[in-house]
């Protein structure tokens, strides 16, 4: 299907680091709103976001994507520059090639398809992008649930178009996703010199027991749909520099990764009891980018997904929870089944991210087969 990777190189051209879209959403409009669809641009600060709607009654069916990429890195570690399109060895090269300007390109293609073969069709298809999914993810698909909810708007089903496959299309699909809850925390110690320790108080060593058994915690079980929660420290600064200067603070960025067998507000409660328990002078500012979210078995969309996958590769993908975060922690609140399928996550951020052609062609026909099956 070689109009999927036209419009993959053509997005791939836009150098649409987050938060800016670069004119990808406008061009995708254009060519929606030539296949009837009813389009709408929600923009919120900096952030371009599209909502783009066929038909008029009936359970919404939405895909969800982002037109924003991460920074390329330096231009010169790649072997062909990452905003100019380029095929070698049967794989598109390019920022954005996998994560995600190429299942972009394939909902676009795919609801084009569906339309013209069933204008008629029941139900309401839909596209929602963003160009806020690799930022601060605060003007994008969470605002425009929020203005949806002001002004009730629903989405039933969402296919977000995360590279979610391990080796092949359709191999894994994501049912859900972890919550995430970040925490920084201040301890408070006396600044003072190394060789008077008496008279100051090192806020590293009054941390270092604490964080050991926060490192050592079994948190929770996990349950059939989620691994147990983790607990990661990603930054830990302290010192002034000098090495005969004890400091008088110490900061670390903790973050759990839980599923819904443990809640927030108790992990940030057992966190602090540690922290006291030690007698630990500190204080922690927490923040949840997402709460956990999954979408059943048994679940209409989730089956409807998983025999999509079966009938195009002979067997049923995988079906997890695991990963990051994606911009379906947004729509499941909204009370609508959510699925992930996309192509290969392998080469995803880095330097030379590409997609299997292969793939890309096919995955308009999947993403189709998903639409057909759900409406037609």
């Amino acid at each position: 299907m070689p109009d999927v990777l036209d419009l993959a190189c053509e997005l791939i051209r836009r150098p649409s680091v987050t938060p800016a879209d670069e004119g990808c959403q406008a061009m995708i409009s254009e060519r929606l709103a030539t296949a009837g669809f009813m389009c709408r641009h929600l923009r919120f600060g900096e952030v371009d976001n599209l909502w783009a709607t066929h038909g008029t009654d009936g359970p919404v069916l939405a895909f969800l994507g982002h037109t924003d990429v991460v920074p390329p890195g330096p231009h010169g570690a790649w072997a062909s520059p990452p905003f100019e399109p380029t095929v070698r060895n049967g794989l598109l090269y390019g920022r954005g090639a996998a994560d995600m300007k190429g299942s972009v390109a394939a909902m676009v293609v795919a609801l084009e398809d569906f339309v013209r073969a069933y204008p008629d069709h029941p139900g309401i298809v839909a596209l929602l992008i963003t160009s806020d999914e690799e930022g601060v993810a605060v003007d994008g698909v969470k605002r425009v649930v929020e203005t949806f909810q002001a002004e009730g708007v629903r989405i039933d089903y969402c296919v977000v178009g995360e590279p979610s496959a391990k080796a092949a299309l359709g191999d894994l699909i994501r049912v859900g996703r972890r919550g995430s809850l970040s925490g920084t925390v201040r301890v408070r110690g006396i600044q003072g010199h190394v060789a008077y320790p008496e008279k100051a108080l090192n806020p590293i060593h009054a941390f270092a027991p604490a964080l050991a058994e926060l490192a050592a915690e079994h948190w929770d079980n996990g349950n059939e749909d989620f691994p147990p929660t983790s607990f990661q420290v990603s930054n830990l600064n302290s010192g002034t520099g000098a090495n005969n200067v004890i400091p008088g603070e110490l900061v670390a960025l903790v973050n759990f990764r839980y599923g819904t067998v443990s809640a927030a507000a108790d992990l940030q409660a057992r966190a602090e009891a540690i922290l006291a328990r030690h007698g630990v002078d500190a204080s922690i500012e927490w923040s949840t980018s997402g709460a956990p979210f999954l979408t059943p078995a048994g679940g209409h969309l989730r089956e409807v997904a998983v025999e999509a996958c079966r009938a195009l590769r002979g067997e049923a993908p995988e079906q997890s929870t695991g990963g990051g975060t994606s911009d379906g922690r947004f729509i499941a609140p909204m009370g609508a089944e959510v699925v992930e399928v996309g192509p290969v996550n392998a080469t995803i951020h880095k330097v030379d991210e590409c997609v299997r052609i292969a793939d890309l062609e096919r995955l308009p026909g999947l993403y189709r087969d998903i639409m057909q099956r759900m409406f037609a």
